[in-house]
């Protein structure tokens, strides 16, 4: 019996991935369902693009969060990796169990005028600019406000500097002394635990503090977990959200009559939440699903999963199913039903989507209006995009007024 030869994608579609990845999932969808791409010395990852098995995967007990189980596996550079994210249950339950309060859909709710206040004073400061790159002016400075106050991060660390410790993390630069990030990073997250286990009662009113207390007075986390989490959030509050403006914006501008459909004279304000919802599906800022590998062997489209492979599941690619949702590739700030997965799905489900729901919703009418009429620096195909795996999102969006 003859072995059937698994189809390999064109090299194009491979080198184009990072600044358009859609073509490539898609020929993934219709030619290799489940691609295993093995390279020499390294585990071999499954990369999973249908809808239907992306979501099932998502809530599979086969698939572990534990990176340890893969065969060879060396931790990252940051070894702060003891988080909900990489946990499975019982430890994933604790974890979820001890941050979820703070993301409640109700108290998230009453930052939205901490939001519209901060998102207004940061677009007054460009009022009067030609020019403006709406990542480094408005989507990053936002959300790292915003996920900041949650955690109660004293504002002097609330800064470009602290920022970019943390998403050197996601890709970092070629060169980049590795070790000097992870003494960087360690000491920042060490001086904020120190902070609010100094104000003692005080800082229970935060999230940060009130995690702290949770590791000091009850054992509930240690003192790994607790960098570790305090890590996560910071950097996943402020990305997703950050890549959700900033790829909404874009998706937004190459499609003026969905725009108008948000601000012009004609704007439905019931638009806005579907809106925000199909802007998370059409350009997901969350590319990939994070780390899952095979706890035991998983068939699945004819072919054998191995324990301890890596198991990709590819978010982008599902909201792009056309099985799953009709005319995929085209932006429709209207359409329902919208069930993507760009928050996941299961018990891993982000625990930040509410909030990611709430910016959105308030800052990208408020940076259209604002802004008025403009239109990209440059052509699309020229924007540098973020070289990360997990993450989808720009790292700079220059529009010009016209």
């Amino acid at each position: 019996m003859v072995t059937p030869v698994a189809p390999s994608p064109p090299p194009e579609l491979l080198v184009a991935r990072v600044q358009d990845p859609y073509p490539y999932f898609a020929w993934l969808r219709r030619h290799a369902p489940a691609h295993a791409v093995r390279r020499p010395g390294r585990p071999t990852v499954w990369q999973i693009s249908r809808y239907e098995d992306v979501r099932a995967l998502l809530t599979d007990r086969r698939l572990s969060k534990d990176p340890s189980r893969v065969p060879g596996y060396v931790p990252g550079p940051t070894g702060l990796n003891q988080h909900v994210v990489h946990a499975d249950p019982p430890d994933h339950t604790r974890l979820r169990t001890l941050v979820n309060a703070a993301f409640a859909p109700r108290r998230i709710a009453q930052l939205e005028p901490v939001i519209m206040d901060t998102a207004s004073r940061l677009l007054d400061q460009v009022e009067h600019h030609a020019q403006v790159d709406v990542i480094a002016a408005f989507a990053a400075p936002l959300t790292f406000r915003v996920i900041c106050t949650i955690l109660g991060v004293p504002r002097e660390l609330d800064n470009p500097a602290t920022r970019d410790t943390l998403m050197a993390t996601i890709a970092p630069a070629p060169g980049l002394d590795t070790a000097r990030l992870e003494n960087d990073l360690h000491a920042l997250l060490d001086v904020l635990i120190a902070g609010k286990r100094s104000e003692g009662e005080r800082s229970a009113v935060d999230l940060l503090g009130a995690l702290v207390r949770a590791s000091d007075k009850s054992g509930e986390m240690s003192e790994a977990e607790l960098r570790s989490t305090a890590y996560l959030l910071l950097l996943v509050g402020h990305d997703t959200t950050m890549n959700l403006i900033g790829n909404g914006t874009l998706a937004l501008l190459q499609n003026p009559g969905q725009a108008g459909r948000l601000t012009g004279p004609q704007a439905d304000p019931g638009v806005v939440a579907t809106a925000v919802e199909e802007l998370l599906r059409y350009d997901s800022p969350v590319r990939d699903a994070t780390f899952r590998c095979a706890a035991e062997p998983i068939p699945l489209h004819g072919q054998q999963i191995s324990q301890g492979d890596i198991v990709s599941l590819l978010i982008g690619s599902a909201n792009r199913d056309d099985n799953r949702f009709p005319d995929a590739d085209r932006l429709d700030v209207a359409r329902t039903p919208n069930d993507h997965l760009a928050f996941g799905y299961g018990p891993h489900f982000c625990i930040g989507a509410a909030l990611a729901r709430l910016e959105g919703t308030v800052a990208l009418p408020l940076l259209l209006r604002r802004l008025g009429p403009v239109q990209l620096a440059k052509p699309a195909e020229e924007l540098a995009w973020q070289p990360a795996r997990v993450m989808r999102g720009l790292a700079a969006l220059p529009v010009v007024r016209i």
